[in-house]
């Protein structure tokens, strides 16, 4: 009897342990839900608000489900309509983001690498300090070097030029290539470098022969966390550049300010999603190396 009373008390807590454990996972996924929706809401805004008709907006508003998809808007936004006098569309701002944005990479990517090589296998008197100094630009405001770029740019010739946007986020990213890369390759084993160097190979070998091929992880990271900050990046682009040399940010930003009270809703929704698909395009096929490379770094 006393047995009996016993595991029926263990059942019932075990029952009531069970509906606690699935209550709390229904409420913390129903939040994920709620804050989920609440983020991505403006996403499907945008993305529907462009494939309708400008008279259906006005007339059923912003937020709405298209009644027909229309595609309009899209060669509109990249080719005709009119930004700050300039009526090519978004493809002029859209190339000069491109033309920025990959030599800007690939070159803050590749200094960022040597840095941390020499960083963390070639110290030297004072490597620690020259470190230091230089993980200040991961926390210093880029507004305090607009005025200094501003002067270096205009003497050297690279003015509201994208060239000089190119030189601008080259330096910027410096700081943060440096970092990851650093502090990936401590990770790797002194023996291999010191090995190296015993059969007679000198710093560009091992370089080249062993570092670069352990580093695929930290430069996948590299190259997306750069790739999508340069995209997305506006004060540069807007306060060193003008007109049509500016990148797509700032053409944005003077798509929803044209001086009109006329707006354009399914053209300046095409031209949105036009300039936020690189990005998107990166994070959907490099979304889970950027994650798997952060979390080999964070382990090793």
């Amino acid at each position: 009897m006393a047995e009996a009373v016993y595991t029926g008390t263990i059942d019932r807590e075990a029952t009531r342990a069970n509906t606690r454990y699935i209550i709390s996972r229904v409420v913390i996924y129903g939040l994920l839900a709620i804050f989920s929706l609440v983020y991505i809401i403006p996403l499907f805004v945008v993305v529907f608000n462009s494939f309708r008709t400008l008279p259906e907006i006005s007339q059923n508003g912003l937020i709405a489900f298209p009644q027909s998809f229309r595609l309009d808007a899209w060669p509109d936004a990249w080719s005709t309509f009119c930004i700050g006098g300039n009526c090519e569309g978004m493809q002029k701002y859209f190339w000069n983001s491109v033309k920025m944005v990959i030599p800007a990479t690939i070159i803050s990517t590749l200094l960022g690498a040597m840095n941390g090589y020499i960083l963390s296998k070639w110290k030297f008197p004072g490597s620690e300090i020259i470190f230091t100094c230089m993980l200040l630009g991961v926390f210093m405001p880029g507004q305090i070097a607009l005025l200094p770029w501003a002067f270096i740019l205009g003497k050297i010739g690279l003015a509201n030029s994208v060239y000089g946007l190119i030189l601008v986020h080259c330096i910027q990213g410096i700081s943060f290539t440096t970092l990851f890369c650093r502090n990936y390759y401590v990770s790797i084993p002194d023996d291999l470098v010191k090995a190296a160097r015993i059969d007679g190979a000198g710093f560009w070998r091992i370089f080249y022969k062993i570092i670069l091929p352990l580093s695929p992880p930290i430069l996948i990271v590299t190259v997306i966390w750069q790739f999508t900050g340069i995209w997305n990046e506006y004060l540069y682009g807007v306060v060193l550049n003008s007109g049509t040399n500016q990148p797509i940010t700032a053409a944005l930003v003077a798509l929803s300010t044209n001086g009109t009270n006329v707006r354009v809703y399914d053209v300046m929704s095409a031209a949105v999603l036009i300039g936020a698909l690189p990005p998107l395009l990166v994070y959907f096929f490099g979304g889970k190396y950027f994650v798997r490379g952060l979390t080999q770094g964070a382990i090793k």
